[in-house]
């Protein structure tokens, strides 16, 4: 797993747009929840919310995301991803499906499956509080 990683992290890194490996989940979280706030993704993350704002502030001096103001409530500001955040992560989804098939090399359809049960269940148990 740790070769998985290192290897979506260098993908991040060593691409010409310059995107941390938390700007990116920021964005992924934004692309699948418009409209959400920073209040939103502290939550949803688990992050402090300086650590969020700074990245929020990245993201959108890289014009990945824009905020708009809340119809309801002026004070509150709803992120979106831009253009440019939308092709980024359909970018980088699409890096991700690559780096996927490149760890299945050489399975069969069956052990694909095998694997997808076997790691939904390793989630369900870290899930769990003991």
């Amino acid at each position: 797993m740790h070769l998985y990683r290192a290897r979506q992290y260098r993908s991040l890194r060593d691409s010409a747009h310059d995107l941390a490996h938390m700007e990116f989940k920021a964005l992924n979280f934004f692309a699948h929840n418009p409209g959400a706030t920073q209040s939103d993704l502290v939550a949803h993350s688990g992050r402090d919310k300086a650590q969020i704002a700074r990245l929020i502030q990245a993201l959108r001096g890289k014009e990945l995301l824009e905020g708009k103001a809340d119809e309801a409530d002026k004070r509150s500001i709803r992120l979106y991803p831009t253009a440019a955040g939308t092709a980024l992560h359909q970018e980088v989804r699409q890096q991700g499906r690559r780096l996927n098939q490149v760890a299945v090399d050489g399975f069969s359809q069956e052990e694909c499956q095998q694997l997808l049960d076997l790691l939904a269940r390793v989630q369900a148990n870290l899930g769990t509080e003991p």
